[in-house]
């Protein structure tokens, strides 16, 4: 005869009922790059840009964000969240293309 196997039910848990949202609640928004800051990344296909957001619960503030792929200054972004904000690089090199 086999041993009864004892099966704890999530749904009694305190904590497995909080529900934690990772991305706002106000969906995409969009963003038009202003300045480059440098490249990061390991090959440095990552580009630091200045970012100012133009709808949305923080319209008008300028993030720093990574941006993955080809960016010029005056292109349009799409982010799903505006409350994090890029870690610096540490240079001293900085690049404006005004």
């Amino acid at each position: 005869m086999s041993k009864q196997q004892n099966v704890k039910d999530k749904t009694s848990e305190g904590t497995s009922t909080m529900k934690i949202e990772k991305f706002s609640s106000e969906g995409p928004v969009n963003g038009i790059v202003e300045e480059f800051v440098g490249r990061t990344g390991a090959r440095g296909e990552v580009t630091q840009c200045m970012v100012r957001i133009l709808d949305g619960r923080n319209k008008d503030k300028i993030l720093r964000r990574n941006i993955k792929g080809t960016v010029r200054v005056g292109d349009l972004i799409t982010m799903r969240e505006t409350e994090i904000e890029a870690r610096r690089i540490r240079s001293n090199f900085t690049r404006s293309a005004k």
